[in-house]
């Protein structure tokens, strides 16, 4: 029996191709919001480019803060595809990537990086475009290579916690992790949201949005609306 904190487990069970490739391009605001608004990494990690998006099952990493041996290894495992996911312990002293290991990461087509760490060469990793990256910041401070670590077992990320194989979708607003079990739930919900929103898009510009609603919810609330002047 291996001991916690000095595991790795090469293989993970990932969801149907179709399905992760469905929730590409939905805004991770309308996923987060049907799962009662959680399942989120923290609002602190955040894309080096607004427009870099990714989708995708977590391949995931814990490692010793500001040590990176066993993110080079996750580089190694993952498959194309495969969203690297690392619990860094939110630790912002040392850089856990840089411009080397994305380019290798590109060029093994994995599709992309989340760190709850920080990152550097974050010009030429903007600079080169190939890969989306998302971390807690930046700092020319390298990583220490010593371990230990683990791979492929249950972490956190930016407060959430992440599963091997969960959906993790990012996006300008942030990342959210959809547990495989809940994918297809999640995914009919969040479709019907976007729908609905183009729908409200449409009677804005047509100048006929219902706002209705917004007195409704104050009158519940027992809101008092005063049609005077407030005197003092």
């Amino acid at each position: 029996m291996s001991l916690p904190g000095n595991r790795i487990y090469t293989r993970i069970e990932r969801p149907a191709p179709d399905l992760v490739e469905a929730f590409r391009g939905l805004p991770t605001p309308n996923i987060a919001d049907n799962m009662s608004r959680m399942f989120c990494a923290c609002s602190a990690i955040a894309p080096v480019l607004p427009e870099m998006t990714l989708c995708g099952p977590a391949f995931t990493v814990k490692v010793n803060p500001g040590d990176n041996l066993f993110i080079h290894k996750a580089l190694d495992l993952a498959q194309p595809g495969d969203i690297v996911v690392v619990d860094g312990q939110g630790d912002t002293t040392n850089a856990l990537i840089g411009e080397i290991m994305v380019r290798y990461a590109a060029q093994r087509r994995i599709g992309g990086l989340v760190l709850d760490g920080t990152m550097r060469d974050r010009a030429g990793i903007a600079a080169l475009g190939v890969l989306p990256v998302f971390s807690r910041g930046y700092t020319p401070m390298g990583p220490y290579k010593n371990g230990c670590g683990e791979i492929n077992t249950v972490i956190a990320c930016g407060g959430a916690v992440v599963r091997p194989g969960d959906i993790v979708v990012g996006d300008a607003d942030g990342v959210v992790f959809v547990q495989a079990r809940d994918a297809r739930t999640v995914l009919a919900a969040a479709q019907a949201m976007s729908a609905n929103e183009k729908k409200i898009f449409a009677d804005i510009a047509a100048g006929r949005y219902d706002r209705s609603w917004v007195d409704a919810k104050l009158r519940q609330s027992g809101t008092e609306i005063i049609d005077d002047v407030y005197r003092f």
